[in-house]
């Protein structure tokens, strides 16, 4: 499950979504997940699952590997599942065993909230697959420019993002090394109950907490003897610049969010 992590990888391609502005796909990312928060209605599912295929088939980016993020959150997404079918109360009873009672408002609750899981890790994961860890760090820190009047440390927190988005894949495949150095040395992570699986996980995570330190205090010495000083002052080797495909990009990104917004309201009407 460690190595489906796609979230921080960055899948080299010549596509038109690798070459818009990466302010772009961060404000393209924003309102894709707004827009799946207002889908109401197989209607805005249609037109979200559309709009979502469109966007991976331009990216050139295959589809398993898109998609391997999902495999990540089965857990989470067996979960919500679960707990929208068997404890969503309702009047509308499809059939009941005991205690247990499930109603046509849970089904459509599990279908709709593990669907929006779904479409949010694929959807945010075409934003990190298609643009590097440097230009999603310029990106945001010049979409996040203006609130740098009122004192927050924009750059320092764009860092801080970048970094943490770097080290996500680097501790993932980590994690793997550990578990088959520890599976080596005959260590069984899948017998006995939930309990015993847990603790069996104990000697994984020691070692890998070890690493992620080590690994931050090397950077964090690595930054210091290269005297490094963001923020205010410090100019780009390659600013980001509009280009007319950008321009378009948000037009499309907008015409999507009205069409969602348009399709509620009808259901709403309705």
């Amino acid at each position: 499950m460690l190595k489906d992590i796609t979230l921080g990888q960055f899948y080299p391609a010549d596509s038109v979504i690798h070459r818009l502005d990466p302010r772009v796909k961060l404000f393209s990312t924003i309102l894709y997940i707004v827009a799946l928060f207002l889908v109401n209605g197989i209607a805005g599912w249609i037109a979200a699952a559309a709009f979502l295929i469109c966007m991976i088939a331009l990216s050139k980016v295959p589809f398993g590997f898109m998609c391997k993020g999902v495999r990540a959150i089965w857990v989470l997404i067996v979960i919500t599942a679960v707990c929208n079918l068997f404890f969503t109360q309702a009047e509308d009873a499809v059939c009941r065993w005991g205690v247990i009672t499930i109603t046509q408002t849970g089904i459509h609750n599990t279908i709709y909230y593990s669907l929006r899981l779904i479409f949010l890790v694929v959807g945010t994961s075409v934003m990190t697959l298609t643009t590097s860890p440097n230009k999603l760090t310029d990106g945001m820190e010049e979409g996040l420019r203006p609130l740098s009047r009122i004192g927050l440390p924009i750059h320092e927190i764009a860092m801080m993002m970048s970094i943490a988005l770097r080290f996500i894949p680097i501790l993932a495949e980590e994690a793997d090394k550990i578990k088959k150095a520890q599976m080596a040395r005959g260590a069984n992570f899948d017998e006995g109950g939930l309990l015993q699986k847990a603790k069996s996980l104990i000697p994984i995570l020691v070692p890998l907490f070890v690493s992620a330190f080590r690994r931050a205090n090397d950077l964090s010495l690595a930054m210091e003897a290269r005297c490094y000083r963001g923020g205010e002052g410090r100019t780009k080797m390659k600013p980001l610049v509009y280009e007319r495909r950008d321009f378009a990009a948000y037009a499309v990104i907008l015409i999507f969010m009205a069409v969602v917004i348009e399709i509620r309201v009808l259901y709403a009407v309705m």
